[in-house]
């Protein structure tokens, strides 16, 4: 005689039976205690009676799933993970396995095949310590915006930067590659959300020097009361996006679980297409975070929307971009990044020493503004050489050697002038002017 093995909640039940089998509870109790029926409770009763133990056994233990799989599907599963998706998670292989080979599978019918091929380990997640904050209630009240460094083509060794803008309110997801974080990706990505979305209220960033600036006040803004302010935060500034500091990655958890996202999907999703360039990688992004936002974006609390359209006559490009002061010399060149500009004639001419402003576009473009208008202007080849003039020294006056036979002309004259005979001295009255007296004898 084999062995019964029986779980707990069929063992209990048996005790519940032989209570009622012998009159110490009625049916309705033990339905209301086992969580059933009257009806349902009455068959188990039924069973009892004539089978025993074995009666409570659920029916279909040791048969298999009306809802299984053939092994053979199974089987080909399995293959096709370990020569085309090896490193998918369950549940990207789902959509995967959908997608490109027509199979709907369960993701966690996957799992449990993984796990019991060896190919998968049980992940733990660690508990979480920090309190999710709630979502804003309305689409573009915040955006948050982080760099995400990765080795997004596999392979290569090479280490890229994400730029990564998640909305809080929708999780709506606008992604651009770039080789650094830098002011300028930050510019291009706020540009692409900008043209799609609108500008939002505020941006939520760490604090890094692209986005928050460290450097001393200038004398002109310590005058005006004025924060200093970098290139990015200048552009902000222009179309009314304040910007949000935070002061751990944590706080901005949104945008770094998105991260997690495309490090795990990205760059398996990009190894499949064969994609080993940035500039490719960029425009594959653009329907990749499209299916994103279709799987992952949420509604919002509220259905108004916070972004703002871009009033007519702003010209983007002219925001977007850095702006330097700089004083025009007396010839009329300005220097900007190392770079010599000329000031072409026109009508009016800025003067001389006056300040200009020269911007620099996205696209590397150079502009020289005086008092709000376009200043005509030619680069340099080379710095402009000034004109210097000599000074004219005074001659030294020029002195005679001891030797020089012209000294020796004056020594003559000297020497005949001492050895000449004097003559006697007139008398005191010839010497005043005056005629002596005559003497009498």
């Amino acid at each position: 005689m084999g062995v019964l093995v029986m779980s707990e909640k069929e063992r209990r039940r048996i005790g519940i039976m032989e209570r009622v089998a012998s009159g110490d509870m009625r049916l309705s109790d033990a339905a209301k205690i086992l969580g059933m029926s009257y009806r349902q409770v009455r068959r188990i009763r039924a069973r009892y009676s004539q089978e025993g133990d074995m009666g409570l056994v659920h029916r279909s233990r040791g048969r298999k799933s009306n809802h299984g799989y053939p092994q053979e599907v199974r089987s080909m599963v399995l293959r096709l993970y370990q020569e085309s998706y090896a490193g998918f998670g369950p549940t990207l292989f789902a959509e995967y396995l959908l997608e490109r080979h027509g199979i709907a599978i369960d993701h966690e019918t996957l799992r449990r095949w993984l796990l019991e091929e060896g190919l998968r380990k049980k992940v733990r997640r660690k508990a979480k310590h920090r309190q999710r904050r709630k979502r804003k209630e309305h689409f573009g009240e915040m955006v948050q915006l982080d760099g995400s460094f990765h080795e997004w083509f596999s392979g290569q060794g090479e280490r890229y930067c994400l730029m990564v803008m998640v909305d809080d309110a929708t999780g709506c997801t606008m992604a651009l590659l770039s080789q650094e974080e830098t002011t300028e990706a930050a510019m291009r990505l706020l540009r692409l959300w900008v043209e799609c979305y609108g500008v939002p209220c505020s941006l939520y960033t760490d604090r890094k020097s692209v986005y928050i600036t460290d450097r001393e006040p200038t004398l002109e803004e310590e005058l005006s009361g004025e924060e200093p302010l970098g290139a990015f935060g200048k552009a902000c500034k222009k179309l009314g996006i304040r910007i949000i500091p935070a002061y751990s990655p944590q706080a901005k958890g949104r945008v770094e679980r998105k991260n997690g996202v495309f490090q795990d999907r990205l760059v398996k999703h990009l190894a499949l297409q064969g994609i080993t360039d940035m500039h490719t990688a960029n425009e594959e992004l653009v329907s990749f975070t499209e299916k994103l936002n279709d799987k992952f974006c949420v509604l919002p609390e509220s259905s108004e929307d916070y972004h703002r359209v871009l009033p007519e006559g702003i010209d983007l490009d002219a925001v977007l971009c850095w702006e330097e002061s700089r004083t025009l010399n007396n010839d009329w060149t300005v220097r900007y990044e190392n770079r010599w500009f000329q000031v072409s004639a026109q009508s009016p001419l800025p003067p001389a020493r006056s300040k200009v402003i020269v911007r620099k576009r996205l696209d590397e473009s150079i502009q020289i503004i005086y008092r709000g208008r376009n200043v005509d202007f030619e680069e340099l080849s080379m710095k402009p050489v000034k004109e210097t003039r000599e000074l004219i020294k005074p001659r030294k006056q020029w002195k005679p050697a001891p030797d020089h036979p012209w000294r020796g002309k004056f020594r003559e004259e000297e020497t005949s002038h001492t050895h000449q005979p004097q003559e006697a001295a007139p008398a005191s009255g010839a010497a005043r002017g005056t005629v002596p007296l005559a003497l009498t004898p």
